[in-house]
């Protein structure tokens, strides 16, 4: 199974669902530290009523898809998700796709990946 495939099957639950709890074990970060990097509240990943929540779950969702997206390049997921919090893109400033991610805009960070996988420019 190749690396991305085995991170979704991971982390997305049989109802597609993002289980928090299985995205901090492979991430290897605290239930803070992961809402602060995906920017949401705490409470939006520890009740049970907010991880429910459209929103919650699509931000996981962004996150999960972009750290899939680069899963091949990087190696692993600890290294995929240190690009996310740290890589500069050029394309935007050199803000990160983190930053990107908090301002609400995930679909370009997805849209710049997109471009660079096909032998685009940053």
């Amino acid at each position: 199974m190749a690396p991305a495939e085995a991170f979704l099957n991971e982390v997305v639950t049989p109802d597609g669902a993002i289980s928090t709890d299985r995205l901090i074990s492979a991430l290897h970060v605290s239930k803070t530290e992961m809402a602060v990097a995906f920017g949401l509240s705490r409470d939006a990943v520890s009740k049970r009523a907010r991880l429910s929540s459209r929103a919650t779950q699509a931000r996981l969702r962004d996150v999960v898809e972009i750290i899939n997206r680069v899963l091949p390049w990087t190696g692993s997921v600890p290294q995929a998700f240190a690009w996310y919090r740290a890589q500069p893109l050029p394309s935007f400033g050199d803000r990160t796709a983190e930053d990107l991610v908090k301002e609400g805009r995930a679909e370009d960070v997805k849209a710049y990946l997109s471009r660079i996988a096909v032998g685009g420019y940053a």
